[in-house]
């Protein structure tokens, strides 16, 4: 599992820098829907030539449309880079793409406790044996939901739960929070699982 998180203090800043931490089994499911897109475009393409009708034209464009949007997804998914960034003021949720970036903020005074997700369960397939999943249909499923789980710690705002840090787990969640409480002192409330780990963290040291 990856554990390449960075901590960079300033003076009055502590930015967190998560990186890409998508798993080598959602790689691959990025990289299949690339390839199955592509090769569907280049098909469509293939037909349409020569471009010398109106509906060929349409179907080269339609064509492009497809490797492009093939394109943009992949790249934004195997390159996106997530990074939290603590100010005296707020917290900051940043997700870059080559395309471009996303910035959230949330002042201290307007959200919940931190809590920690972790891996959520996952629910079963209705069609998975009870002995054995001869099919694949529950490995199927487990990573759609890994797919889809879009940060292991949130809290809540305007009765919304906002969650980052994905692919952030307890092991590493740990020295994360820790250095989040450490920065942000009592701006930073914590849920009761991650007040045990810290309480747990101070016996030991």
């Amino acid at each position: 599992m990856k554990s390449n998180i960075t901590y960079k203090w300033g003076q009055d800043t502590l930015l967190i820098e998560l990186g890409n931490r998508t798993s080598q089994r959602i790689q691959v499911l990025f990289w299949g829907e690339f390839l199955f897109t592509t090769g569907m475009a280049t098909i469509l393409l293939l037909q349409a030539l020569p471009l010398v009708s109106f509906a060929a034209t349409a179907t080269g464009v339609g064509a492009a449309a497809l490797y492009a949007l093939a394109a943009y997804r992949f790249l934004a998914r195997m390159f996106a880079r997530e990074s939290i960034l603590l100010s005296v003021t707020d917290i900051s949720l940043i997700k870059k793409t080559p395309f471009g970036s996303r910035v959230r903020s949330y002042k201290w005074g307007s959200i919940s406790p931190l809590f920690y997700w972790g891996v959520p369960q996952k629910t079963d397939h209705p069609m998975k044996g009870q002995s054995f999943d001869y099919f694949g249909f529950d490995t199927h499923e487990h990573l759609i939901q890994q797919l889809h789980n879009e940060g292991n710690l949130y809290f809540n705002h305007d009765c919304e739960a906002i969650h980052f840090a994905a692919g952030v787990y307890s092991w590493n969640a740990e020295e994360m929070v820790s250095m989040m409480k450490l920065f942000a002192g009592d701006n930073l409330r914590l849920g009761p699982e991650l007040t045990h780990i810290i309480k747990n963290q101070e016996i030991d040291s």
